[in-house]
């Protein structure tokens, strides 16, 4: 099995004729040739490019870009606007892009907070009618991200970063796993994959964050490793680690058999993203 990271973020420097939307935690770049350098320093073998929503709101077109330079190392999942009417058409385009393998929605403070919203479920329910799954940024709103997993039995949906809220700097959390057990219950949604993704930064004991691995192999047990997915959620995490301390503690771990990190970095995302 190849070793696939699960989300990366791939930008270029800010400048005038791709002009940054916002602010971004991390490096002032990552474009496509930085990525690859970082990949392959630590045998990575490709990684899936979530368009950076901080930086280019809904265009996904500089991923896209990485990924027609290098069609062998990855695939891109868009951010959708819910709020759009016309977000079938917008998913049924995406879903015929080439490189495309998902789309991803952000329980944002903008959004409506009613998870009964027509819209917002219209995403996740064009989503499973053109066959995409939903990457689901729902931290530190589990329960309402919850509800909107039981209202979409019909489309996979993949809980972003352990759905826990993460820190992009030190010091931290005093308490990272609290909303675990709201994790836990979403195993009974047969529809639910977790991105284990970001999973060091919620270390309190520093490299190689040994004491990330009692809460993590209570998600892999729950949901099993066949809806588990490795992923360091590179560069929103360079605050706190280097891409290959987000890498080395899961290759190395004698915790796991090698056809489990098989599964679990790598294997799984091949079969839930169809690449």
């Amino acid at each position: 099995m190849r070793t696939i990271d699960v989300q990366v973020h791939a930008y270029e420097h800010n400048h005038p004729g791709r002009p940054w939307a916002g602010v971004l935690h991390g490096r002032a770049s990552a474009n496509g040739e930085e990525m690859i350098a970082a990949m392959d320093a630590v045998g990575v073998d490709a990684a899936i490019i979530v368009s950076t929503f901080n930086l280019y709101r809904y265009d996904p077109s500089y991923a896209l870009s990485v990924y027609a330079k290098w069609p062998d190392r990855f695939r891109v999942v868009k951010p959708i606007d819910v709020t759009d009417p016309a977000i079938d058409e917008v998913v049924a385009d995406w879903a015929a892009t080439k490189g495309a393998v998902g789309v991803r929605i952000m329980l944002r403070d903008e959004l409506p907070s009613d998870p009964a919203d027509a819209r917002v479920n219209a995403g996740f329910a064009a989503a499973g009618r053109h066959g995409l799954p939903v990457n689901f940024l729902c931290w530190g709103r589990l329960e309402h991200g919850t509800e909107l997993v039981r209202r979409n039995p019909d489309t996979v949906i993949v809980i972003d970063h352990l759905g826990l809220l993460q820190p992009s700097a030190p010091p931290p959390f005093a308490e990272p796993w609290a909303d675990l057990p709201l994790l836990l219950a979403l195993a009974a949604y047969p529809n639910v994959r977790v991105k284990v993704s970001g999973a060091c930064t919620l270390s309190r004991t520093g490299y190689p964050y040994e004491d990330i691995w009692k809460p993590v192999s209570r998600i892999l047990d729950a949901f099993g490793l066949d809806r588990c997915m490795w992923g360091t959620d590179w560069t929103r995490t360079s605050g706190v680690l280097t891409y290959e301390q987000g890498v080395r503690p899961f290759v190395e771990t004698t915790r796991l058999s090698e056809g489990d990190k098989a599964k679990l970095m790598g294997g799984t995302v091949e079969k839930v993203y169809g690449w």
